[in-house]
Parts: structure tokens; sequence; C-alpha cells
């Protein structure tokens, strides 16, 4: 028995030997360092140093998040998280924009990138947000969007989504769908607003409520078209016909349309607009509007003839019965006007506008419109990059409130201790 126990004690000696020899040399022994978060992403173009004004020689800006797209994909955070992470600003920056609510309308089916950084650009914590998702988008896609906006409780996706075709009925009816949305919203907003995926803004919210109010467009509705052109008038004086998520084409060749109805002057102008809340309410419960509406279906691009002939009815509330091409809404560059309102396309045209690129960037600050149209994420990231900071930085710099570290988009590094470090190894 004694001997029994002896070994036992042996065996626990030895064994507590052998544990504090092993941790000795677990310690000792250099391990890998765990890899740091970066703290930064990549820098600015060098073209951005024109456009954000802080920059300094040596100071390098670069972004905060660099792979948004992944981030709303396959990341399960808390809304807290994702919002402060994402750099939304999450109260309302003056007094001014919290009494003067806005609506947008946002019609997406694909650049989840370019969607998140449009959403986060123009969210104020006091408007509201109807996000119509294109039925034919993917639904990774779908899902993506519905995760992100299912944090903002003054956001929503609209109730009933279309398949939507370039220049079909489909398109005008996705903003429908959202009006009636936002015409049953307990925020009690102003003016509604509608945008594409690939439009980026240049007036900050500030700057939009400031021109809403203006003399010219406090009571108005931003509808820019006149008469419709002879040029035009095939789109609604043909029958056409919507394949669906494909395109529109002339039902059969020479088959012509009745008149409008209620004998009404067609107009032609752009897609875009800014209504105010009584021209929507009169846009769903009008029979003039049902009509139209109606009679426009089978029509070409019935979005840029729709919105401003309503605006032009003596009736309509906000109506603008002598208005023309004013209210600055967008700012595209057309490839048929290149050498008269503008310099030429830095970038790329797709279907005769500009896919804009860095060096377009002077000629769309200082055109001051309210948004600027199209933007690629993946073609021309820079421009995005350079905006969409410049646009931060001039949303904060106009704040009454003070502002929260996690609105910043960007950091400051400076250049020189950077190489330094990475000279030395630190």
């Amino acid at each position: 028995m004694c001997q029994l126990e002896g070994a036992k004690c042996s065996f626990l000696f030895c064994l507590g030997i052998t544990i504090v020899i092993c941790g000795v040399i677990y310690l000792r022994t250099p391990t890998e360092p765990k890899p740091q978060e970066p703290v930064s992403c990549r820098p600015f173009s060098t073209e951005c140093k024109a456009f954000l004004s802080s920059m300094e020689e040596r100071m390098e800006w670069y972004e905060r998040d660099c792979q948004v797209e992944s981030y709303i994909m396959h990341n399960h955070l808390q809304c807290s998280n994702l919002t402060r992470n994402l750099h939304f600003i999450t109260r309302p920056l003056s007094r001014e924009e919290e009494d003067y609510p806005l609506a947008f309308i946002l019609t997406v089916h694909k650049e989840l990138e370019l969607f998140v950084r449009l959403f986060r650009a123009i969210y104020m914590p006091q408007n509201v947000y109807c996000i119509h998702v294109d039925a034919k988008a993917p639904r990774e896609y779908h899902m993506a969007v519905q995760k992100l906006v299912g944090c903002f409780k003054n956001a929503f996706l609209a109730s009933q989504s279309e398949t939507v075709t370039y220049g079909g009925f489909s398109r005008l009816q996705a903003d429908l769908n959202c009006m009636k949305d936002l015409a049953n919203s307990n925020i009690g907003w102003r003016k509604v607003l509608n945008l594409c995926g690939q439009d980026f803004p240049i007036k900050s919210n500030l700057e939009l409520v400031q021109y809403m109010q203006s003399k010219e467009w406090r009571d108005r509705n931003m509808t820019p078209g006149v008469k419709q052109p002879v040029s035009m008038r095939h789109r609604t004086q043909l029958q056409h016909r919507e394949v669906m998520g494909s395109h529109v084409a002339v039902k059969v060749p020479g088959l012509k349309k009745g008149p409008p109805p209620h004998n009404l002057q067609i107009y032609f102008g752009t897609a875009y607009y800014a209504l105010t809340r009584d021209f929507v309410d009169f846009v769903l419960n009008s029979q003039t509007a049902h009509d139209l509406l109606e009679w426009s279906k089978d029509t070409f691009s019935p979005d840029e003839h729709y919105w401003v002939t309503l605006n032009h009815i003596k009736e309509a509330p906000g109506s603008h019965i002598d208005g023309g091409w004013e209210g600055d809404i967008r700012a595209i560059k057309w490839r048929d006007q290149e050498g008269m309102t503008h310099n030429g396309c830095k970038g790329y045209y797709v279907r005769d506008i500009c896919i804009y690129g860095v060096e377009d960037l002077p000629w769309i600050i200082k055109k001051n419109s309210m948004f600027a149209n199209k933007f690629e994420s993946n073609t021309f990231p820079e421009a995005l990059d350079c905006l969409e900071q410049w646009h931060r930085n001039k949303v904060l710099n106009q704040a009454a409130v003070p502002i929260e570290p996690s609105w910043l988009l960007a950091t400051q590094i400076n250049s020189r201790s950077r190489n330094f470090n990475s000279s030395t190894g630190a």
C-alpha cells in the first residue's frame, strides 16, 4: 500500500514538473502576432485634393469602410453597430431641417455598394424613405437591401415590387407604388423627390430644404419640361408594348393611339421631380390623373410625360402652368450636348449619358444641381470616393449640432510617418 502511495506521489510530482516546463516553453516561444484591424482603406486619388479643402500636403485621407457591400452581405450585426460602422448620421443637423422633413423614392436593382453609399448620403432621421427593389433583382441583393433598410424606422421597402423595364410603364408604376405607401406615412413630409440607384447628391439636406422653401419653389412642384416636341410625339402617338424586364417596342407599325383624355396638352420632360404632398394626393385620387395614367400604359417612357403634363393642369395643387426647364434637379452630361452645356465626358457614355470619371467632378460641383447622374462604383471608384467625401464634409460643416466621430467617412494619416513606419517594420 505504501509502495502504491509512493508511486502515485511520484507520478503527480512528475506531471506537475512537466506542466511547468511546457508552460515555460510555450511562454518563451515567439508567436505570430495577431493581425491588427487595418487603420484605413485605400487613399483618395490625388485629384481629390482640389475638392477636399482640409487636405494638407503631408496628410492623406483614407476611407474608413472599403468593403461596404461585403459588410452588408456577410455580417450579422446589431443595427446599432451597423449604423455606427457605416457612418450614418443619427440626429437632425439643424432645426430648419427637422421642421421640413423630405420624402425620397429610390428605385434600385443593382450595385449594392452604390445604393448603400447613396442612401447614407441622403439619410437623415427626420425624413422618410421608400425603397423600390426591382422584382428581377437577385434574391441576395433584395435581402441585403432589406437588412439595411430594416435598421431604420423611417425607411421601408415598397409594399409592391415591379419588374422594371427601361422605357416601360413599369418604371412609372414603381414610383406610384411608393407614393401610395408614402401617402400613408405618419411622418409629415413636405415634398417628395425620386432617385435611381446611380444618382448621388450634390446639395446637402439643408441646401435641399432651403431650395424647396425658396420663393420660386415654396408652393410649387418641380417637373422640368416643355410642350412635347415633334421629334418626341411618336412616343405617345404610337401604341407600344412592354416586354417585361427586357425592352419596349412598337405594337404594330403605324398603329396610332387615340387622343389623350380630357383634351390634355402632353408635355415632355425629365422623369425626376420634387412634388408637394398635396400634388401627390391629387395624383392618387384625381380622375384626370387616373385617366392619363391609363392612357399612358402603352406609351414609351411615360414617366417623361406623366408628371410634367399633370403639373401643367391648373387645378393641380402646386402646378407650374408656365413652367419650362426650370429647376436644376440633375447634373447630366448628354452626348448630344457636348461642347454646348459641358466639356465632354471624362468617363464613358451609356445610352448617351455620361458615366462620370473623377475629372468630371469640377463640372458637377460647379453646376450645383440637386443630384448628379450617373455613377458606377466599379468602373470609376475614385469619382464616387471624392464626391462622397466632399459631400459629407459639406454636410458636417453646415451642421448646427456637435459632430459625432462615427459620422466621419474618412481619417487623416500623416504620409511621412506612415512611410517611416513601413520602412522600419513598425
